[in-house]
């Protein structure tokens, strides 16, 4: 509920602006400027750096206009009605957002506060997979793993991409987006909720053996799928004394912390798979096509 309450509440600041253009006696409340640019940063680097660098809001006194009262109360209204259905239809099967981001990468934290965001919805699995071929800029990722970088490959390789970046989210194993771009992020992610489900996964957990049933729905035929099991941190702190984040405090959400395979499917008819957990870090797991194909379904371990 809260996600939907800060989506609501970001989405009425874009329509202040408009009311106040249309209402020019209305006051007291803030406009938002969202003058948002993408600079290039660093011509030096060899990744994609993009810094999202918006001017926040000014606030203007004026007289009240009860319209103004009146807009805000109906927009929440259709818009908390709107976000509240999609927030149900998508708990059945969550949208997997995969952030591959460094703490040696200076545009990575608007990127990774866009995580601490998606942690919690209930439509969405947010993780993050910290990666390692920034760490000789002069500091070393304490969260990061060679394995991430070897599936960000993946992705590229199955996009048909040259090349690998930070920040770079992954939508459902499909869609890649550059960078910290909320509004497209949310349009993908409406995208991959309203389209068809092609399998149903769940998923409980009996001390640390977890047991995984996946049914089929329209899958195509003759694909195959991993039955991924991923553990996360849900929260991890890090002090970051050198390279482009040096003197940074920063907080990660969803960190990704383990990684396992626990069979094949088919995708002919249901089926069972079960594995022991390493440790007793909360897990999700990932139906994904073999060969970092897209993420046909995903749930959360109970």
């Amino acid at each position: 509920m809260t996600w939907i309450l800060g989506f609501a509440d970001r989405y009425l600041h874009h329509q202040c602006r408009w009311f106040k253009e249309e209402q020019p006696n209305c006051g007291n409340f803030c406009i938002p400027l969202h003058t948002f640019q993408l600079e290039q940063m660093r011509p030096a680097s060899r990744n994609l750096d993009w810094l999202l660098s918006g001017k926040g809001f000014i606030s203007v006194t004026q007289p009240f206009h009860s319209g103004y009262i009146m807009f805000r109360a109906a927009a929440t209204t259709a818009v908390l009605s709107i976000l509240l259905a999609s927030s149900a239809a998508g708990e059945d099967n969550p949208v997997v957002i995969e952030l591959f981001t460094s703490q040696g990468c200076s545009s990575c934290p608007p990127a990774d506060r866009i995580m601490h965001d998606l942690v919690k919805r209930d439509d969405v699995i947010g993780l993050a997979l910290h990666v390692d071929y920034w760490d000789y800029i002069g500091w070393k990722d304490e969260f990061a793993d060679p394995d991430h970088t070897v599936r960000q490959r993946a992705y590229a390789r199955q996009g048909g991409r040259t090349m690998i970046y930070t920040p770079q989210m992954v939508v459902n194993g499909q869609h890649d987006i550059v960078g910290a771009k909320f509004r497209e992020l949310n349009q993908l992610i409406d995208t991959h909720q309203k389209a068809r489900s092609e399998a149903s996964v769940t998923a409980v957990r009996s001390e640390n053996e977890v047991i995984v049933d996946v049914t089929p729905a329209q899958l195509p035929a003759g694909a195959s799928y991993d039955v991924r099991i991923v553990q996360y941190a849900p929260m991890r702190h890090a002090s970051i004394r050198r390279g482009e984040l040096a003197g940074h405090e920063l907080d990660y959400a969803n960190v990704v912390e383990n990684w396992q395979i626990a069979g094949q499917w088919d995708g002919r008819a249901a089926e069972q798979f079960s594995t022991d957990l390493p440790s007793d870090m909360p897990a999700v797991v990932l139906i994904q096509q073999t060969g970092h194909g897209p993420i046909v379904a995903a749930t959360r371990v109970k």
